[in-house]
């Protein structure tokens, strides 16, 4: 019962007032507690159950990154300008000593080499961003392949997806910052996306930069969003997100004991809560030996942005690495064909470039599709029913391998983005080198597909094999008859559990309407369905395993043992939920 709604006597109200706590730390703790219903708080939520399973970590390293990289940005404040005004640079940097930069670089070299620590603050920003983007993104891979996102837990899954383009946008913003060549570069191509956009886009460019690129405003714009609107979105989306998982309760692998209304696991207090601080320390110490081990973004070998050179070799960040990898792979012409061509307008014309405008395509389906999946799943599958329990993605065979086949899609795009390094640090011809990422940007998701799909498959049947006959034991049996065979070894309660608990549905066929008609878009939805499931491995029912039982001629107890598992539910395979 929760606080609330309990009733108190005279006499209990009058014990709290008169209680005393002895220690310096009950009476803080107390003083706390009666003014703020601390006790309410703690009930509530310090006994929260959490399940314990080393993919959840993955969320907990984003969220420690996150604030770790806010914690160094707020030391890095103090001392950067962001400001395109020039000036002479006079630190200790001696190459770049007399030269004119802007106070944005110039307060840059500024943090790198006179403030103390500040070196190591500003690559511990840089790592902890780093890290940020990549534990979201193992942490959005873990939640698709396990089918997390399946109602209700929907709109949770678009928020994580927010967050994912967020911490793009703020990795990118804050790139940029420093306004070196290699960031110059960088801002120099989203420019020529933006004024690829047909009427409204050399609009969007002059608002961004102030007048023509590179102008004198990107800079303390550019700013403005890293440190106050992107993070605060951030922060708010963490909270809705935080508060979901709480309401929704957490997700959980199958197992003895798990079923969808209940979460094994451990409380947030005090045994979660330990845990969670000990591996924020450890996330800590990680970034803290990068961030003064290995060096990242040394933008004194750069130089101030001057927009007229243009460096071989440089590289952006990795999760904005595929932006430029789709446009390195897009061809100008097709034979003597040019793919760019001019509109007739009133005004004399607007130029239309296809070859920046069509790799647009690759990466606003990648990202509109990871927004729309839970929906576009549910709609395929007909299944709107809730789950708490994941799947072994070798259990969703068709979802497992669109997700590979995605993620491959976009390491073609992400690897696309080094051709040039390729091409010199392995002795090959560039042209031949982007000819080969042409061909794995169409073949790469295809093969991944069907490769990931068999091997799921395969997976299934060994689980079956596994469940119904054991792991080889490694000893041959001679019979009295001098038969041989070998010997295997059941697997125990939780593994057989494992093995069997999916469920494995057929295809179902166009479902007519209200009006008994089957429209255009429902067969589209059976035959899409049809593919989904068409390629299914049946889970062992109990049947199939008491008879296999019987037939490898175990005893007594081992048939008693067997017949009392759950895991085995009656012509199902499936735990009893």
């Amino acid at each position: 019962m929760s606080a609330s709604n309990e009733t108190y006597t005279e006499d209990q109200y009058l014990e709290v007032n008169k209680y005393q706590p002895k220690s310096s730390s009950g009476k803080i703790a107390n003083y706390v507690d009666t003014r703020v219903g601390g006790t309410g708080i703690v009930r509530e939520f310090g006994r929260k159950v959490f399940p314990d399973h080393w993919t959840f970590m993955f969320g907990e390293v984003a969220l420690y990154s996150f604030i770790i990289t806010v914690i160094s940005g707020a030391f890095l404040t103090f001392w950067f300008d962001p400001s395109m005004a020039t000036t002479r640079y006079s630190g200790s940097y001696a190459p770049l000593q007399g030269l004119e930069m802007s106070m944005a670089y110039a307060t840059s070299l500024e943090l790198s080499f006179d403030v103390r620590g500040g070196l190591f603050m500003r690559q511990l920003h840089h790592w902890g961003a780093l890290m940020f983007v990549l534990a979201m993104s193992v942490h959005m891979i873990r939640v698709f392949f396990t089918g997390a996102f399946r109602k209700p837990r929907e709109l949770n899954w678009v928020v994580g997806a927010t967050l994912l383009v967020l911490g793009l946008g703020a990795g990118f913003t804050g790139y940029s910052l420093p306004d070196e060549v290699l960031s110059g570069n960088g801002l120099r191509i989203i420019d020529g996306m933006l004024k690829a956009i047909p009427v409204v886009g050399t609009y969007i460019s002059f608002f961004l930069f102030g007048g023509e690129f590179p102008g004198n405003e990107v800079i303390p714009r550019l700013y403005a969003l890293h440190i106050f609107v992107i993070p605060a979105l951030i922060l708010i989306l963490i909270a809705v997100h935080l508060f979901l998982v709480v309401t929704h309760k957490h997700t959980q692998y199958p197992g003895p004991g798990r079923t969808e209304r209940n979460v094994v696991g451990y409380p947030v207090g005090p045994v979660y809560a330990a845990k969670a601080g000990g591996f924020f320390f450890i996330v800590m110490g990680v970034l803290s030996l990068l961030a003064g081990t290995f060096q990242i973004n040394a933008l004194w070998n750069y130089g101030p942005y001057d927009p007229s050179p243009v460096q071989a070799g440089t590289q952006p960040d990795w999760y904005i690495g595929w932006f430029d990898g789709v446009l390195r792979i897009m061809p100008g012409f097709i034979g003597n064909i040019p793919l760019e061509f001019v509109i007739p307008t009133p005004w004399g014309g607007n130029s239309i470039a296809t070859p920046v405008l069509v790799p647009m395509i690759p990466i606003t389906l990648l990202l509109l599709g990871v927004f729309v999946w839970p929906w576009l799943e549910n709609w395929i599958t007909g299944d709107k029913r809730e789950h708490h329990l994941l799947d072994r993605p070798r259990n969703a065979p068709t979802r497992t391998a669109f997700g590979v086949a995605m993620v491959v899609w976009y390491l073609v795009m992400w690897g696309a983005a080094s051709s040039d390094l390729m091409a010199t640090h392995f002795a090959l011809s560039l042209n031949d080198v982007i000819y080969w990422l042409r061909a794995a940007f169409f073949l790469g998701p295809i093969i991944a597909y069907l490769l990931t799909k068999r091997i799921c498959l395969a997976l299934q049947r060994k689980d079956r094999e596994v469940a119904l006959h054991g792991h080889e034991a490694g000893v041959i049996e001679v019979s009295a008859e001098g038969e041989f065979h070998e010997k295997h070894k059941l697997p125990n309660e939780h593994e057989l559990w494992t093995l069997v608990s999916y469920e494995a549905p057929a295809p179902s066929g166009p479902q007519p309407n209200a009006k008994g008609k089957i429209t255009a878009l429902e067969k589209l939805r059976a035959r899409l369905n049809r593919i989904w499931f068409e390629d299914r491995v049946e889970p062992v029912s109990r049947e199939e395993y008491l008879e296999v039982m019987r037939h490898h001629g175990h005893g007594p107890s081992a048939l008693e043992a067997a017949e009392s598992r759950q895991a085995i539910t009656a012509g199902t395979g499936s735990d009893s939920r």
